[in-house]
C-alpha cells in the first residue's frame, strides 16, 4: 500500500447492514435484516434480468443489474429502515425521506477513495443509474417483501395478512414482462418445506 494511500470506513458502513431490521413495525416469526434481504433482492433482480433478455428480447447487463441491487438499500445503514407505511404515507414525507436518502448517497460515496469513487456511483447513486436497471431493481425488492411475508403467513403469523396482499396485487398489475415470469415459474416453491421440495426431484 502507498504510503499516501487514505483509509476508509465505507466498508465499515457495510458490515453493520446486518444490524439493521427490516419490517420493523411488525410482529415477525422470522427477523429479516438489511444485509440479506439487499441479496436476495440481488439474485432476483439478476433473474429478472436475464428472463427479459432471454425470453422477451431484452438488452439489459444482467451482472451490472445485479450489483446495483446489492448496494440498492446501502443508504439505510445511515437512515435507517423506514416502513414502508410511513415512507408513503404523504407526498411531504415521501420527497422529505428522498432527500435524505440523496444525502446519505452522497455521504458514503465520499467515504470512498477518489479512483473508485465513479465506479460506485453507477451503482449507488439512483440518478446515475440507467431507469431500466431501476425498474427491475424494484420489481425484485417487491417480489422480495412478497415472499417474505409469504413466509410469515406460512408461519401462522397474520401481521403480514394486508401486506401480503398489497403486494400481490401490485405485481400481479406489472407490465414487466419478467416479472409475470418469474412469479409463474419460480414463485409457487417459494412456500414449499425443505421435504416439499425434495419431492419435485
Amino acid at each position: 500500500m502507498k504510503k499516501d494511500t487514505v483509509t476508509s470506513s465505507f466498508y465499515a458502513y457495510l458490515t453493520r447492514l446486518r444490524w439493521i431490521k427490516r419490517w420493523g413495525l411488525k410482529r415477525n416469526a422470522h427477523e429479516e435484516n438489511v444485509m440479506e434481504h439487499s441479496w436476495e433482492v440481488s439474485v432476483i433482480a439478476h433473474t429478472l434480468a436475464l428472463i427479459k433478455n432471454r425470453y422477451f428480447n431484452g438488452q439489459v447487463d444482467a451482472n451490472a443489474v445485479a450489483t446495483a441491487a446489492l448496494y440498492h438499500d446501502i443508504t439505510e445503514v445511515i437512515t435507517g429502515d423506514l416502513p414502508t407505511p410511513i415512507k408513503y404515507h404523504s407526498e411531504e414525507i415521501r420527497n422529505a425521506y428522498k432527500e435524505i436518502e440523496r444525502q446519505a448517497e452522497i455521504e458514503l460515496l465520499e467515504l470512498l477513495p477518489p479512483e473508485i469513487r465513479g465506479d460506485f456511483k453507477q451503482l449507488i447513486s439512483h440518478d446515475q443509474m440507467p431507469e431500466e436497471h431501476i425498474q427491475i431493481i424494484k420489481a425484485a425488492d417487491k417480489i422480495s417483501a412478497y415472499l417474505k411475508c409469504q413466509a410469515e403467513l406460512k408461519a401462522g403469523n397474520l401481521e403480514f395478512e394486508i401486506a401480503a396482499e398489497h403486494l400481490a396485487q401490485r405485481i400481479a398489475e406489472s407490465e414487466q414482462e419478467e416479472v409475470v415470469f418469474f412469479m409463474q415459474v419460480f414463485a409457487p416453491s417459494c412456500t414449499l418445506t425443505l421435504d416439499g421440495l425434495m419431492k419435485t426431484y
